[in-house]
């Protein structure tokens, strides 16, 4: 093991880990990147990618650490989306993938393959991500019955979408010859 899980087993206490942002481009688009459940639950699947590699069924392992990316990717996905009963779903399906991604450890577990204490740090960190997540559930499913969840990209912006130039231009670039 590396030394982040050797940390991680040893305090038993799951630090948040601030990693340097890998982009410092930023937009509406990218929002996600600064929810906490989000960076946390990219910390849980660094956690599960780490104690799935002692996990020598290929198949195990990658269906583990497939089920604990799920968590991230669909809290990302959701908040690309273009309405707020959207976003929820996929916060929904986000917590579906906990539940797997728990249930698949309790497996690793109780046939063996993860010991008891790197069990135990990995339940801390989900149980947070967890939370976390049921309480952005709660939090958005009330601004749905309210007015504050604007369903369109603001307008003193162009959308990520659109184009200053919507018109089709000619291109400069030579014709490249059919294939004889």
């Amino acid at each position: 093991m590396n030394g982040y899980l050797d940390a991680e087993m040893k305090t038993k206490n799951i630090e948040r880990t601030v990693p340097k942002p890998l982009t410092q481009r930023k937009n509406l688009n990218r929002g996600f990147m600064s929810l906490e459940v989000w960076q946390r639950a990219m910390d849980l699947f660094v956690l599960v990618y780490e104690l799935a590699q002692q996990i020598p069924d290929f198949k195990l392992r990658s269906q583990l650490a497939d089920a604990a990316q799920s968590i991230s990717s669909n809290i990302a996905e959701g908040y690309g989306r273009r309405s707020l009963p959207e976003y929820i779903q996929y916060l929904y399906i986000a917590k579906g993938s906990l539940a797997e991604t728990l249930t698949r450890a309790i497996g690793a577990v109780r046939t063996g393959l993860i010991d008891e204490p790197q069990f135990e740090s990995f339940d801390v960190l989900h149980y947070e991500v967890e939370n976390k997540l049921l309480n952005l559930i709660k939090s958005l499913e009330a601004k749905e019955t309210a007015t504050h969840w604007q369903t369109k990209l603001p307008s003193t912006q162009p959308s990520i979408h659109q184009s200053s130039h919507p018109t089709i231009q000619s291109s400069n670039h030579p014709r490249i010859p059919p294939l004889s």
